[in-house]
């Protein structure tokens, strides 16, 4: 098994992020198989310092070791950051524009909610014909109507078929930038996972992936197994956010206590799921 974590240092991770990270680095070392740590630093303006030391100081606090990724936040910075692999990113978005798969589209977060009373892409400027060299556009991917794609599920390795039936998602951002869709899946390929450990919030993500990786014949990434756990979520049923405050693991971390309750929620997960698939 090659699998992975994949923080993103937006702010201080919180319980539902640990415990992901406990399940990862459990099953790969029951399976003897290797662990990467990725860390997302894609969007830098929204990366701050502190947030990536909390990750190394996290991932000690739990007892999580790594066979590959950076040490500390030099490392990272020096060899690691996914901005070392922006010429990859767009390499595959260009593979991708071949496709005739692409569209530009001019719709900011704001116009699509004031147009639909939804964040959901409502598709405006799939027809229109934009140019797509056009500054300050983004692109977008064609998804098929009522479209799905094949999932091979961890422990099994059977396929199930999962649906793309979402808004077409941005691939390339307004600034220039490739999108996280384009860079998990260039880094999945290019350190060679076969096993991902996801949330099921993540779910539409792998969707979405797997589509471009048949659009672009890769079928090493359509042969990753995945696990899309259960959220963790707060009293009122929402899904756990990363926060300054106490609800952050940080906070636990330097207030004395110990993973142990993170360790718990991991076996859940695992628990749970196998339960799920028998």
């Amino acid at each position: 098994m090659r699998t992975r974590i994949a923080p993103t240092p937006s702010g201080f991770l919180h319980a539902g992020n640990g415990a992901a990270f406990v399940l990862a680095h459990e099953l790969a070392r029951q399976e003897e198989g290797s662990l990467l740590l990725r860390i997302d630093d894609l969007d830098q303006e929204r990366v701050r310092p502190d947030h990536v030391e909390d990750v190394f100081l996290t991932l000690e606090w739990l007892g999580i070791t790594w066979d590959n990724g950076p040490r500390n936040s030099m490392d990272l910075a020096s060899t690691w950051s996914q901005q070392h692999r922006i010429v990859a990113y767009h390499a595959l978005l260009r593979e991708l524009r071949m496709t005739g798969n692409l569209y530009a589209c001019t719709c900011s977060r704001k116009e699509v909610l004031d147009r639909t009373g939804s964040t959901e892409y409502d598709g405006h400027c799939r027809y229109r014909g934009l140019d797509l060299d056009t500054p300050g556009i983004t692109w977008r991917l064609k998804l098929p109507a009522g479209g799905k794609v094949d999932m091979k599920t961890w422990p099994s390795g059977e396929t199930e078929k999962i649906t793309l039936d979402q808004g077409d998602p941005v691939l390339l951002q307004r600034n220039g930038r490739p999108a996280y869709h384009i860079a998990s899946l260039v880094d999945d390929l290019r350190f060679q996972m076969d096993a991902i450990v996801r949330g099921t919030d993540l779910l539409a993500s792998t969707a979405v992936q797997l589509h471009i990786a048949e659009l672009l014949g890769l079928p090493t990434f359509n042969s990753v197994r995945f696990l899309h756990h259960p959220l963790l979520t707060d009293r009122n049923g929402a899904k756990l956010s990363k926060s300054e405050g106490s609800a952050s693991l940080r906070h636990a971390r330097e207030n004395g206590q110990g993973p142990e309750a993170v360790h718990v929620l991991a076996a859940q997960f695992l628990g749970r799921y196998i339960a799920d698939t028998q």
